[in-house]
């Protein structure tokens, strides 16, 4: 039995989310407000984060740990390549995207206009949204610039460099923060990875007081 402690807007979440889908693992997910740290998830992980799998008795934490643990247990279909040196481009894009990403976009964006209310500790700060806001041009154009020279983000074929970078930006299209308009081949890549059906389990997310927009679970959008 997989057990999966998750917050429908944690990218970290939806990126261990994809990889079981993608890879046909059954799984209950259980939804965690971990800013309000239950005692009982401090158990299971003393970082107060999520994601959080558990399998039987196994417990592990940090998404990166997640997935290259179900690729190891569940090599099929495999999302990292097969040579030294590829693994090594897609571990690469894996952190450019849950870190630099993260930091630069994500927080300013996401964690203003969304977190600071659901979690109630105050209001969005205008010049972390700006930054957001001029950060994610820079990160689609170097998409733009991997995907002009690759079928997929790390090399030519689906990989964890994909699934993170599609959940960092599935949770910024659903505050409609992103302008597809700008990157046409990041569009392209993102409607066939949302088309997958991996992702949707990821298009059916609600939040309560919160309502995804009209083209978020779109394929055509």
């Amino acid at each position: 039995m997989h057990r999966l402690y998750h917050f429908p807007l944690s990218p970290f979440s939806r990126k261990a989310r994809l990889v079981l889908a993608e890879k046909k693992i059954e799984v209950e997910l259980i939804e965690e407000r971990f800013w309000e740290e239950r005692s009982e998830f401090r158990r299971l992980n003393p970082a107060g984060k999520v994601p959080v799998l558990k399998v039987d008795d196994f417990i592990l934490s940090e998404s990166n740990a997640i997935c290259e643990y179900l690729e190891e247990k569940h090599p099929n279909p495999p999302l990292l390549p097969r040579t030294p040196e590829e693994r090594a481009e897609v571990r690469r894009l894996v952190s450019w995207f849950d870190d630099k990403f993260y930091r630069d976009v994500t927080v300013n964006l996401l964690g203003e206009r969304m977190m600071k209310r659901i979690t109630g500790v105050g209001y969005p700060e205008s010049t972390n949204v700006k930054e957001g806001a001029r950060q994610i041009k820079m990160h689609l154009d170097y998409m733009s610039w991997l995907l002009d020279r690759r079928r997929w983000l790390g090399g030519n074929m689906l990989s964890l460099a994909d699934f993170s970078a599609a959940a960092q930006l599935s949770c910024l299209d659903y505050i409609s923060d992103v302008d597809w308009n700008r990157a046409p081949l990041v569009k392209d890549w993102y409607a066939t990875i949302k088309s997958r059906p991996a992702f949707r389990s990821l298009l059916s997310d609600q939040l309560s007081g919160f309502p995804q927009p009209p083209h978020y679970a779109n394929l055509d959008f």
